[in-house]
């Protein structure tokens, strides 16, 4: 055992202390004690340690408890301080918001106002928009409607031109198949013995009754043979057109002793045709291309009332008859209902 631990504790003088005194005393005692025993340096003597007095220890209380309050307020005051300062900064932010809302408020309502103004002119301009467009409606169904009759009109338009055409083309073939007989009848047209015309459209080979046929007879005469003989030779040079032959009249009524064989004029007219056709069938003429036809005085090309006249009625004539394919087409022949829309 250490020497240390060996010496004897010293006495402590007593005085008069107050319990808790006394109790922290015995608590150092009991401290160094242990100290000692455990080699530690001896403590310092009780005389050093410095007493607490009852009156500075309640001192020392009132001071701790003034320090504490202090701080408590200290620390109240600046928590207060800092709310204070807080809510006052929240009150100009809400002050500031307020403000702003305000604003925002009466900007809104502007721009409310700028929007109901302009949502009238929309559905007044919407209701223009309709009008127009039923307006448009309207008259695209009447552009519809006349561009359909004008498709139609167009239609019927070119095929009334392919119809001119067409007899434009016919047209020119009579005319050249004209200058063709003409030119081959050229020497018989000199002598006076016939003439070629173009009458009421059709190419007309007209020959004198009083070549052909003594009068009231429908016997044809030598000269008239010859001369018709030398129209059938020409004629044959044309197998594929058609002729008619036409007898025609002065308005003189036949005479007592022709009335025996012939009625009238007409019955006059219509011997002499006859006569004329089967000499050119005699002729080799195709007789399915012949016709004939008599008109008596109803026909006629000069005047009645004076010699030259009646003599120019009285004649023979050969007409050109066109081809079917040179005839003009019919109109379509309108439906009874087609008849009642008109």
């Amino acid at each position: 055992m250490p020497d240390n631990m060996k010496t004897p504790l010293p006495r402590i003088k007593r005085s008069r202390k107050s319990r808790p005194e006394l109790a922290i005393d015995e608590k150092r005692s009991r401290l160094r004690e242990l100290e000692r025993r455990a080699g530690s340096p001896a403590p310092a003597a009780p005389d050093e340690i410095p007493s607490l007095r009852p009156a500075a220890h309640k001192n020392n209380k009132w001071a701790i408890r003034l320090a504490a309050t202090t701080g408590v307020l200290l620390v109240a005051a600046v928590c207060l301080g800092k709310y204070g300062w807080t809510v006052r900064a929240e009150r100009g932010n809400a002050y500031a918001e307020l403000t702003r809302a305000h604003t925002d408020s009466s900007t809104c309502a502007a721009d409310l106002s700028i929007l109901t103004r302009s949502h009238a002119a929309t559905r007044h301009t919407l209701g223009q928009c309709a009008a127009a467009r039923s307006r448009l409606g309207a008259s695209q169904v009447a552009s519809a409607t006349t561009m359909a009759s004008v498709t139609k009109d167009l239609a019927a338009t070119k095929q009334e031109l392919e119809e001119l055409r067409k007899q434009r083309a016919e047209t020119a073939k009579r005319l050249a198949a004209f200058k063709t007989i003409t030119a081959r009848f050229r020497k018989m047209i000199d002598s006076g013995r016939l003439n070629v015309e173009i009458r009421n459209g059709r190419m007309v080979v007209k020959l004198p009754a009083g070549v052909l046929f003594s009068s009231g007879s429908a016997d044809l005469s030598r000269p008239g043979e010859l001369a018709l003989m030398e129209v059938a030779i020409i004629l044959r040079g044309f197998p594929k057109r058609r002729f008619m032959i036409v007898g025609h009249t002065d308005n003189r009524p036949l005479e007592a002793s022709d009335k025996s064989q012939y009625k009238d004029n007409w019955d006059l007219s219509t011997a002499r045709a006859v006569r004329v056709t089967r000499f050119m069938m005699e002729a080799k003429l195709n007789p399915k291309n012949l016709l004939a036809a008599g008109h008596g005085e109803f026909d006629p090309v000069a005047d009645n009332r004076t010699r030259p006249g009646r003599q120019s009625n009285r004649r023979i004539e050969i007409i050109l008859l066109p081809n079917i394919e040179e005839l003009p087409t019919p109109p379509t022949p309108l439906t009874a209902d087609q008849g009642k829309r008109s």
